[in-house]
């Protein structure tokens, strides 16, 4: 244990040395192909463009609403910080996280330019880690990351962090570099491959058990695009996203059935519940209350045989 933990000190102070200098002098190894909507960014300055080196667009795919609480993980210079500050409008709470000084303090100087544009304050950057997330439990709406979870050796603790700070019905909406194989520790020892988001890379079947294991429901990944290939192994842009559900205390069956409503001939949940198509199929309340919200809102009609006459309960996407 003393071993992994002295390891991952010196594999922090790495990172943090290369984001240092990537604050100020662009780093264009770690430029990849992310096209910004002109409207998106059209209130931020274009210095931060400079020093955005993420992967992806977490922002415009986690479907931000007017008033959430969003935290953006490795914030950097501030970029997905400052287009979800649009979304959720003056209502909502943008908290950005980074372990690097020179990227917050950049990122303070845009923020100001930022929220002038906007009319409104809802901004603010925090110092603190992804193994140590300095968010209270239970009050985020949305969680995204800029291609930065690679950057930890800790994995399994990044995703006990998230989803310790997530509401109930949370999510988790994150661009992110995996590996079409497991990397060889010779390259995993590599610091400059480790900074360049490719030697902490993991394969896409073991980001997934990570965050069923930690306890992520209706997980769910989209491939963006092939990044590069260095070895001879294949690294690519996901888009991967989890949502929290806690449940109750107990688990209820008062005569609540749900509908699968295709177009597969059945499917299987997060606890092993088997849905044929069109079959009515009895559930509990927990159950009930996680399949009409998203992300199973839609593909599921809910009838309530307790109440008196049949209450039949068809959410879409957007109802909750």
């Amino acid at each position: 244990m003393q071993t992994i933990e002295k390891n991952t000190e010196v594999k922090r102070e790495d990172v943090k040395e290369f984001y240092s200098k990537a604050a100020s002098t662009l780093q264009p190894s770690l430029c990849c192909p992310t096209n910004y909507q002109a409207e998106d960014v059209s209130h931020i300055p274009v210095d931060v463009l400079k020093i955005s080196y993420g992967c992806g667009s977490p922002v415009s795919k986690a479907s931000i609403k007017e008033g959430e609480t969003v935290v953006d993980l490795g914030s950097g210079g501030g970029i997905d910080c400052f287009i979800a500050a649009k979304t959720t409008g003056k209502n909502g709470k943008i908290i950005g996280i980074d372990m690097t000084d020179e990227m917050l303090s950049q990122a303070e100087k845009s923020r100001i330019y930022v929220e002038k544009n906007l009319g409104y304050s809802n901004i603010e950057f925090r110092k603190g880690l992804l193994e140590d997330i300095p968010v209270d439990s239970n009050s985020v709406d949305v969680i995204i990351s800029n291609c930065v979870i690679n950057l930890s050796i800790l994995k399994h603790k990044v995703f006990e962090e998230i989803y310790r700070i997530l509401k109930n019905h949370g999510r988790l909406v994150i661009s992110d570099i995996v590996s079409d194989s497991e990397v060889p520790e010779e390259m995993r020892s590599d610091k400059k491959l480790w900074g360049e988001c490719i030697s902490g890379a993991e394969t896409q079947k073991n980001l997934i058990e990570t965050a069923k294991t930690t306890g992520f429901y209706g997980i769910s990944i989209g491939h963006d695009y092939t990044w590069k290939e260095v070895n001879g192994f294949k690294f690519s842009s996901i888009t991967f996203r989890g949502w929290k559900f806690t449940k109750g205390k107990e688990c209820v069956y008062k005569g609540q059935h749900a509908i699968y409503k295709g177009p597969f001939l059945n499917v299987s949940d997060d606890d092993g519940h088997i849905y044929p198509v069109g079959e009515p199929v009895e559930i509990c309340t927990d159950t009930a209350t996680k399949l009409t919200r998203p992300p199973y809102a839609g593909s599921f009609i809910i009838i309530d045989t307790s109440k008196n006459g049949d209450e039949i309960i068809e959410c879409g996407p957007k109802c909750c």
